[in-house]
């Protein structure tokens, strides 16, 4: 099959297979399908890749069909060693999957490597440890007794989202630990981490078919995986709009199991009483880390008006200056966005937020240089109902508006169809307990931005999605309960 090699971090050359991963080998699609994958840096063609189709599809789920016969009734044993084993070679492999990231996502070498790396290797350890711990309850039913397993659900999709390669752990992890077999759709615009990730299963010692990985687009792919009547459940990260779809799928064929991890606008929310400096470092991050395309971007900032005016001068500055460049070196802080159509959209929501009256503090432009580069962006005096307050932009776009009481800036945050994430900056604790059980996200951190912990469960509600991510939560995502009876005869 052929291969694609690439010059990573410090000159570290990286070859991966272009085929899909089925089976535990790389092959082409039967129709000779492929797709181009840019660096969104260079605006530059990086590889081409071979992309599924309905019928390649169907080639996966009959892989993972077969694999499942015996791998769900594998020794726990077995599946806790092959999880960590497959984290102990991500963490060696970590350079060269952070160079992927950044080559193929604009994400910063640095961050993909002291993050989205570093958590997925302690999602897999951590649901390692939980293979053999999915336990049930015994029960007294009149007459006899009852308990109820975890069973695994069966032949399992992931699609997977383009910003970052975590999330492709966040589903494998679990849904493999409670032993199912995964078929992972990854995105058109990011699929080379994918393909060393193949190579990683296979080297880790994964029976064939039990991970599949397979790059396509996701009218294609995507639709014909959530469409096939022999997929059991879908994980999916995105989009809301392609979040419906997928239940609509669902609805319309075998009502397979879905969670949804969809879009958000989470508000982070800063009293006149928070530590200065802690409450402009984390809301700073929390629109800029990965350019802001994260679902849960704190993209809509309140501020006790006491403090607004000041908040606002020293959260320009600090937001505004930024190293662009080759995300690969050091010193760039900057890397591109991920392709020209969301480069397009969030140009777009400047002009959008100028028309609305509101104040543009700093950005709102393209950067200079041949890749998608766009200035850190943020508008002040946000009206409330502005398509940039209301509407998930996906970049590094922050919408900043004054509050003065504590019930108005929690009816302005939960004045959303989303609810993914949420932020609190405060020093009174009772204020914070009040305000984050107001808040009506799944998340919520207080004196911090976005912290993720392979315990600690991760999902939306409302338009965000539902089911969860990570911690125990995440398991009853991928299992089915069953009640045994026994009527006991005297």
């Amino acid at each position: 099959m052929a291969s694609a090699t690439f010059r990573g971090v410090e000159g570290r050359q990286i070859t991966v297979s272009t085929g899909l991963f089925i089976d535990n080998e790389f092959v082409p699609s039967i129709s000779g399908a492929t797709l181009d994958v840019e660096n969104p840096n260079t605006a530059t063609h990086l590889a081409t890749v071979s992309a599924a189709q309905k019928e390649d599809v169907d080639r996966a789920v009959e892989s993972s069909e077969k694999a499942f016969t015996t791998w769900k009734k594998s020794d726990p044993s077995t599946r806790r060693a092959l999880l960590n084993k497959l984290a102990d070679l991500v963490e060696r492999d970590g350079p060269e999957l952070s160079s992927l990231e950044a080559l193929e996502g604009g994400i910063l070498y640095k961050d993909s490597l002291g993050l989205h790396v570093a958590q997925s290797v302690e999602n897999l350890r951590y649901f390692a440890g939980w293979a053999d711990k999915l336990d049930g309850a015994t029960l007294t039913i009149p007459q006899g007794l009852a308990y109820t397993r975890r069973e695994p659900i069966g032949v399992c999709g992931a699609i997977v989202p383009w910003n970052s390669l975590m999330i492709l752990f966040w589903k494998l992890a679990p849904a493999i630990a409670a032993g199912n077999t995964l078929i992972i759709k990854t995105a058109e615009l990011t699929p080379l981490w994918g393909q060393k990730v193949g190579a990683l299963v296979k080297e880790a010692g994964f029976p064939p078919g039990v991970i599949n990985i397979i790059p396509g687009l996701g009218n294609v792919a995507g639709q014909a995986l959530t469409e096939h009547p022999r997929v059991k459940k879908i994980a999916f990260t995105g989009s809301t709009a392609t979040g419906r779809k997928i239940l609509q799928a669902s609805a319309r064929t075998n009502l397979k199991k879905v969670t949804l991890e969809l879009g958000g606008k989470g508000p982070s929310i800063v009293f006149d009483d928070a530590d200065w400096d802690n409450a402009l470092l984390w809301t700073t991050i929390g629109i800029t880390a990965s350019n802001g395309e994260i679902c849960v971007a704190g993209s809509r900032i309140y501020v006790q008006d006491t403090i607004y005016d000041k908040f606002l001068v020293e959260f320009s500055k600090r937001s505004r200056d930024a190293v662009q460049g080759d995300p690969l070196l050091a010193e760039t802080t900057k890397g591109a966005v991920a392709s020209k159509g969301q480069l397009d959209k969030i140009l777009s929501y400047v002009e959008k937020g100028k028309k609305s009256g509101a104040r543009l503090l700093n950005g709102g432009e393209r950067l200079p240089g041949d890749g998608y580069f766009v200035a850190n962006t943020a508008f002040a005096d946000v009206g409330q109902h502005d398509a940039i307050m209301q509407e998930e932009i996906f970049g590094p776009f922050a919408s900043i508006a004054p509050f003065k009481t504590e019930q108005e800036v929690i009816s302005k945050a939960n004045d959303s169809n989303y609810g993914l994430g949420s932020a609190i900056f405060t020093n009174n604790v009772s204020r914070a307990m009040r305000v984050s059980e107001a808040l009506e996200t799944g998340t919520v951190t207080v004196n911090c931005w976005g912290l993720v912990h392979a315990n600690t469960p991760f999902g939306g509600v409302k338009e965000s999605g539902f089911g969860r991510d990570m911690g125990f939560e995440a398991l009853e995502g991928w299992t089915s309960t069953k009640a045994v009876k026994y009527n006991i005869l005297q």
